[in-house]
């Protein structure tokens, strides 16, 4: 069962990171706003090593502010550059799917290898 409480923690951190990007985007034209992300691997390895549950509401995630911006810099110092948050919104819905796809394959090989043991 490690394989498919890992994947669990994986969507969960998808899943937040989707809510960051979609609020990454919703801020684009907010005059003053920095664009946030998390490290999906460093959030992953901390959320694996940590015995006791994992707060799910965003509040233990290590949310770090672009203060710059990756190109230009606006005027309203608003650091979002749409099709790069575009980008990651796509790219982190793939992946979820993925592994949800992953875990289905996971739950079909048990429920088969239960069946046969029936036999």
């Amino acid at each position: 069962m490690e394989l498919v409480d890992l994947i669990g923690k994986a969507l969960s951190v998808r899943a937040f990171y989707h809510k960051l990007v979609s609020a990454n985007i919703a801020n684009s034209q907010t005059p003053g706003y920095k664009s946030k992300n998390i490290d999906f691997r460093a959030e992953l390895d901390r959320r694996a090593g940590s015995a006791g549950r994992v707060s799910q509401d965003g509040k233990d995630y290590k949310v770090t502010e672009n203060e710059s911006g990756e190109g230009l810099v606006r005027l309203d110092g608003n650091t979002v550059e749409l099709e790069t948050e575009t980008v990651r919104l796509t790219e982190n819905q793939l992946m979820y799917q993925a592994l949800v796809q992953l875990a289905s394959k996971r739950f079909s090989m048990m429920k088969y290898l239960i069946g046969e043991g029936k036999r």
